[in-house]
């Protein structure tokens, strides 16, 4: 019977270690920010602004529109534009979002940009940098993107571009749009405007501390 007992044992601790390597922590990987600035800066901050956006959705487009929209403008408001009412604004941010499974990211191209004369470029491959490694972990996981582009009304002139990234698991609590647009939109225009070609990286838990 003693037999008997100390297999049984044994047998249990593998089925046990299988149950736990089974229970997988929602991910939420830092955010990361890089910017383009024009030379002269004196126009940004100031004046009234509209935000234009496109999603990479299908379904639901509108309503995410709205959630991304919504915190990209209440950043601006933040940093001190006013809402475009009646009329022409005297800027517009031109947005751009995407969301797309980590296991379709691989080998995408960088994206190239050039404000106030210079240029320079949106990386590739995974993303920003984040640093994790494709595969099956990352079965579950999702990229999304905010790229916002402000320019003159006047000029047509770029002022401003940027871009934020974050990687997160579908149980994530900042994969739901409204968390998700919230902390990309807070780490976008953080210290804005931010230093040319400069690339930052950012917690959720600093996010959350943002004024």
């Amino acid at each position: 019977m003693t037999r008997t007992y100390h297999s049984m044992k044994l047998a249990l601790v593998p089925i046990a270690a299988l149950s736990l390597s089974a229970c997988v922590t929602p991910y939420t990987g830092p955010v990361e920010v890089t910017r383009f600035v024009a030379e002269d800066t004196s126009a940004l901050g100031t004046g009234s602004i509209s935000v234009a956006i496109r999603t990479g959705e299908d379904d639901g487009a509108e309503r995410l529109d709205t959630t991304y929209r919504d915190a990209i403008m209440r950043e601006l408001e933040r940093l001190g534009y006013s809402a475009s009412a009646a009329g022409e604004p005297d800027q517009q941010a031109l947005a751009n979002i995407t969301t797309t499974p980590i296991e379709t990211v691989q080998g995408r191209s960088g994206t190239s940009v050039g404000v106030g004369g210079s240029t320079g470029s949106f990386g590739g491959g995974v993303g920003l940098g984040i640093g994790f490694s494709l595969g099956g972990k990352n079965k579950n996981r999702e990229v999304t993107q905010m790229e916002v582009r402000i320019t003159s009304q006047n000029t047509g002139e770029t002022l401003w571009e940027g871009r934020a990234e974050i990687v997160t698991s579908t149980d994530s609590a900042y994969n739901p749009p409204a968390e998700n647009a919230r902390a990309l939109a807070a780490a976008l225009f953080r210290d804005f405007p931010g230093g040319n070609g400069e690339t930052v990286q950012l917690t959720v838990d600093e996010l959350e501390r943002t004024p």
